[in-house]
């Protein structure tokens, strides 16, 4: 408050957020990379929060006109009370309020397909469905001016979510900016990407990409994870054809090492943009992750190992379609 109060609000400022500063990815990095690309973009101060930003320092070199600050630091809020646009795909901070002259732009992190927010109602047992983390969505749903959304059944689901009951004019159905990279990637892009990472040769990639399991936590966003994969086995039957791509959801804090399987699975879940990880796969194995919905842009065939759906449906969160029929 203090802070909101103290500075007046800068219209010429973009704070930009992703995942809770966690990375440079999704919406938020598409709509950031879009503005550099215009003449328009010289005229705004940007500020990106990152938990590290030393991490991502080397990023914007030449950038003279960003900024990046640590995120939930002072600074940060300072840039929360100041910037005339704030871009996020995530929660703001507790305690932030937009003031009159701000405008908020939500871009959400993924179309959902299991329950999310306000949705998640029959689950006492899990922090998904206290009543902090309902009243904290609901304050993003009051907040936000824009939120950017990829279809129909997007808005309907993330406007229930956020408990929007006043969307006419506040949703921007236009596609997802962070998808825009699956229709411009090249086979060249593609084989420079796979370089980079290690993987070599003409062989297939699977790219296995699960989600968290609410009971299964060590604190607040820090999900443990269990592989249920038979890595042993798929090497021995596809190791002459395929590789395999592991990445975990950025709320798992279990480090899985895989280096007894060097050469045919690799571990990169902390690397930043996911949507380059889909260019580079030629099949995604998912549970209940939305990244189904952005792959399947790719028309590339996907398969669902949802070894625990009976009690992801009944005990954990619930799905906003039906999982059996639908998938």
């Amino acid at each position: 408050v203090f802070y909101a109060l103290r500075y007046p609000v800068d219209k010429r400022m973009i704070l930009f957020e992703s995942y809770w500063g966690r990375q440079f990815a999704c919406s938020p990095r598409a709509v950031y990379e879009e503005l550099c690309r215009s003449s328009a973009g010289r005229k705004y101060k940007i500020v990106w929060a990152f938990e590290e930003p030393e991490r991502f320092r080397e990023l914007f070199e030449g950038r003279k006109n960003v900024r990046l600050v640590k995120y939930h630091s002072r600074e940060h809020i300072r840039c929360y009370a100041r910037a005339g646009f704030w871009i996020t795909n995530s929660r703001t901070p507790a305690g932030i309020w937009k003031k009159r002259g701000q405008i908020y732009v939500q871009t959400w992190h993924g179309t959902p397909l299991k329950k999310i927010g306000c949705d998640v109602v029959n689950h006492q047992d899990i922090p998904a469905a206290n009543r902090r983390t309902h009243r904290n969505y609901r304050k993003e749903g009051r907040q936000l001016d824009y939120l950017v959304s990829p279809s129909a059944f997007y808005t309907e689901k993330l406007g229930s979510a956020l408990d929007m009951k006043h969307m006419e004019g506040r949703v921007l159905e236009v596609g997802y900016p962070r998808n825009d990279c699956l229709f411009t990637f090249t086979d060249a892009d593609a084989s420079a990407l796979k370089e980079e990472l290690g993987i070599l040769g003409d062989k297939k990639v699977i790219l296995y990409a699960p989600t968290w399991r609410d009971d299964e936590f060590y604190g607040h966003a820090q999900y443990k994870f269990t592989l249920k994969l038979d890595l042993e086995q798929m090497k021995r039957e596809l190791g002459k054809e395929y590789v395999v791509i592991l990445r975990t959801h950025y709320f798992i804090a279990d480090f899985l090492d895989l280096s007894q399987y060097e050469g045919f699975a690799w571990n990169l879940s902390k690397y930043d943009d996911i949507a380059r990880l889909y260019l580079i796969s030629d099949i995604l194995i998912t549970d209940y992750s939305s990244v189904f919905f952005d792959y399947a842009n790719l028309r590339r065939p996907m398969l669902f190992f949802t070894y625990d759906l009976e009690k992801y449906r009944s005990v954990l969160r619930g799905f906003y379609m039906d999982v059996e029929e639908e998938l």
